[in-house]
């Protein structure tokens, strides 16, 4: 039997074009994840696109994305393309967390304040939080926790999650990861890293991905595609087997098995083939410090953190900051405090940073 393709293009409204509900000038400051699909990302799902390719993973560009990614964590990997972050996560911790035992992180950390307790309601996990200064564990606030080694009467540290870079914009190095795995292997518990901006953490650095994981001691990683440029891509990363299980069964379980993953991997072939990835996250990263620089001088506003990677954390006039949410999207991150956010994306142009600063500026000024 022949089957006939239809080789004309059908659109809605005859031969009008797709016409975008939205101004695709606008930019706001609110999160990366408000910002669009990289061309090149675009392009590799077209790439994809045509004929058939077998089902749930069985195709030619999840096998390649193995590849790529072996090559940029330096070992031979196993990889899971999942949907979001959340997904990545809550299965990354499955599969590291045996029946009995919990997870220990930060009390900002995405896992803990931010997931709608998916790793509780959805894997069943424990979550145990350490209060901590600028997001970013120790060995020494490790080492200080009450974990209660062998009491049966308490759900046992079997994982410590990190993030990098952390919720609080702030960046790992390579040897404080290595410090915290030296200490977490010597208990036997397993290393996780939440890397949904890993990729602003190792532009931050100039360092490689492998430099911030499999070199330095993690053993499975939430690899963030979205944040960086793709659509929906995102994927768990295991670089040592031997302190996992089940990750193909926990997968389909937690309905993070994508039909036609091909497209999934597809994007994040686009970014890790080659260096779309530091491209994006260099660029994310230099906005912020610009921005930073840009609004240091303004009377009002309060610098009380560093800029590491792609995030600024300022102290403003509570009011001044919801009038300027009127004409620029953002959020509070303190309300207590007035401290907001301003995210930075691939996408964001100096004319963006320099528009806000102004309207920043403008704001702030004295009365005359």
């Amino acid at each position: 039997m022949t089957i006939q393709h239809e080789t004309e293009s059908t659109t809605t409204g005859g031969d009008a074009p797709f016409a975008p509900l939205h101004d695709p000038g606008e930019r706001g400051f609110a999160s990366d994840n408000y910002a669009g699909v990289h061309p090149e990302v675009l392009a590799a799902i077209v790439a994809a696109n045509g004929g058939h390719q077998v089902a749930y993973g069985e195709d030619v560009y999840t096998a390649r994305l193995t590849e790529v990614l072996s090559d940029v964590f330096a070992r031979p990997v196993e990889v899971f393309p999942v949907f979001n972050g959340t997904g990545a996560n809550v299965l990354a911790l499955q599969a590291a967390t045996p029946r009995w035992a919990s997870v220990l992180t930060t009390s900002s950390a995405h896992i803990h304040a931010d997931e709608a307790a998916a790793p509780e309601r959805v894997g069943g996990l424990k979550v145990n939080v350490i209060d901590t200064p600028d997001g970013k564990l120790t060995p020494e606030l490790i080492e200080a926790y009450p974990a209660r080694q062998g009491d049966e009467h308490f759900a046992q540290i079997g994982v410590v999650s990190i993030t990098n870079s952390t919720e609080v914009g702030t960046v790992y190095s390579p040897e404080e990861i290595r410090a915290i795995a030296d200490l977490v292997h010597a208990r036997g518990w397993v290393l996780h890293l939440d890397g949904s901006r890993l990729v602003n953490a190792a532009a931050a650095l100039g360092t490689g991905l492998a430099q911030l994981t499999s070199e330095a001691g993690v053993d499975i990683l939430s690899l963030g595609g979205t944040k960086g440029g793709a659509m929906i891509a995102e994927a768990v990363v295991v670089l040592s087997p031997e302190r996992v299980a089940g990750l193909t069964y926990l997968r389909k379980q937690s309905m993070q098995l994508a039909s036609k993953m091909r497209f999934v991997s597809a994007q994040l072939l686009a970014l890790f083939e080659g260096d779309l990835w530091r491209r994006n996250a260099e660029h994310a990263n230099a906005m912020a410090r610009r921005l930073s620089e840009a609004v240091a001088d303004i009377d009002g506003v309060r610098l009380v953190t560093r800029v590491e990677a792609n995030a600024v954390f300022p102290i403003l006039p509570r009011l001044a900051s919801e009038r300027l949410m009127e004409r620029f999207r953002f959020y509070f991150w303190d309300e207590t405090t007035g401290q907001v956010r301003w995210m930075c994306a691939w996408d964001t142009t100096e004319s963006d940073v320099d528009a806000f600063a102004q309207a920043v500026r403008e704001e702030l000024a004295p009365p005359r």
